[in-house]
């Protein structure tokens, strides 16, 4: 459920008219929703009240989305310093923290450490080296959990898998043994969990069941050594309808996840993203032209792939719809939703069956709160956009439209140029 709905005609975010808001700040555009968001972690954290739940930052970084997640006790999963900087800023609590990513520095490592995050989620023999010097060169001992590739097919796009053999992603199962060996020879180091992850927008829960099955297999192998297992993080991965998927419920999510850990003991961490804010955010554009060749229609739209890349890099499906509904006579035709950068990619939907827009109409991408603006770019030196957030009747502009200043600003002409 999100609250993007229509009324008198007109689609809406919550209590605010989108073509009200697109004369104010713009297009295109993010609105982002505070009851959706709100509502989606209520459900999900509900299901697991002794759990750390740690929203997974990639997914969309903005202040304002995590300082509402920091007001409702969530933690961060983050993959960079800049991340941990994001979700200090948004009142997140380090204690809540857990660092996970393949190519963690040294000095974001240091960073950590001295912030006292709850836990780094180690992915290889290396880091864990090279996070034993770190801690020893700070006088402490990093907390660390390794990240276990369990060979599971999750059964989602390619690019968005983490859990087989072939990912970069953790250490193989069968290789992990050793690897606890060597954290518990190291005087930096402190072991105190497992952690998996096995990719993104599952909508099966086969995969999860499975991953989770053998991890617990693990744990008993790990404490028959000895080793005192006290987390599990189980990541995240829970799918959102785009279209026409129906993915599990976070009920029966949570049902595997508690089967699998019943008497373990263990303090269960998740590192849930989309299906918090997926589902909170769209993306609203203008229509530019409707161009009409000799076997297509192009809708062209003055957001391009630059603003949201996942439907050129995944082939990803969002619902378009129209801001201002269409009259019912309008002409139903196949088209192509296309925006303004030079690439043949620059691509939002083929033909797509809708009710043709005129220029100058407002077309609103749904499912686009996670993986959008923290995706974007600024490629054929467009500005990033403007975003926004609403609650109930009110907005504000929580990233404001990057100016052509800033963009050119960045640049430093050598000595020889200037």
């Amino acid at each position: 459920m999100d609250h993007f709905h229509y009324k008198n005609g007109v689609y809406h975010a919550e209590g605010v008219a989108l073509d009200a808001l697109a004369k104010e700040v713009g297009t295109p555009f993010y609105c982002y929703s505070t009851a959706t968001l709100m509502r989606h972690y209520k459900v999900f954290s509900g299901h697991f009240p002794e759990a750390k739940i740690c929203y997974a930052v990639k997914a969309n970084g903005n202040l304002a989305i995590l300082k509402t997640l920091a007001s409702l006790g969530c933690g961060a999963d983050v993959v960079s310093e800049g991340e941990i900087r994001l979700a200090l800023a948004a009142g997140m609590k380090p204690a809540d923290m857990v660092f996970s990513g393949v190519g963690k520095t040294a000095g974001e490592m240091a960073f950590a450490l001295e912030k006292n995050i709850f836990q780094f989620n180690v992915e290889s023999e290396p880091e864990l080296e090279l996070l034993n010097d770190v801690a020893l060169s700070k006088n402490t001992k990093a907390r660390i959990a390794v990240r276990v590739n369990p060979d599971v097919d999750p059964k989602t796009h390619a690019k968005i898998s983490t859990g087989h053999k072939e990912s970069k992603f953790g250490v193989a199962m069968e290789h992990a043994m050793p690897v606890y060996r060597l954290a518990s020879s190291l005087r930096g180091i402190e072991v105190q969990g497992v952690s998996v992850h096995i990719g993104s927008q599952l909508t099966n829960l086969e995969p999860f069941a499975q991953a989770f099955a053998r991890v617990r297999a693990f744990v008993g192998e790990l404490r028959a050594e000895g080793f005192a297992v006290k987390t599990l993080d189980f990541g995240g991965g829970l799918g959102i309808p785009y279209g026409q998927e129906e993915p599990p419920l976070p009920d029966a999510y949570a049902e595997i996840a508690k089967r699998e850990t019943e008497g373990l003991g263990c303090r269960l961490i998740f590192e849930p993203g989309r299906v918090l804010v997926g589902n909170a955010g769209i993306l609203v554009s203008r229509v530019i032209y409707v161009k009409k060749s000799e076997s297509r229609i192009f809708i062209v739209v003055d957001a391009g792939m630059n603003d949201l890349i996942r439907p050129a890099l995944y082939g990803a499906y969002h619902d378009i719809v129209h801001v201002a509904a269409p009259p019912g006579d309008a002409p139903t035709e196949l088209a192509d939703i296309v925006g303004p950068v030079c690439e043949t990619g620059d691509i939002f939907a083929e033909q797509r069956l809708l009710k043709l827009p005129r220029p100058g109409d407002l077309l609103a991408f749904r499912s686009a709160g996670a993986y959008g603006a923290a995706m974007s770019s600024t490629y054929n030196a467009r500005p990033l956009i403007a975003e926004t957030m609403v609650n109930d009747n009110q907005y504000a502009l929580v990233r404001p439209r990057q100016s052509y200043e800033e963009l050119l600003g960045r640049d430093k002409l050598p000595g020889w140029l200037s």
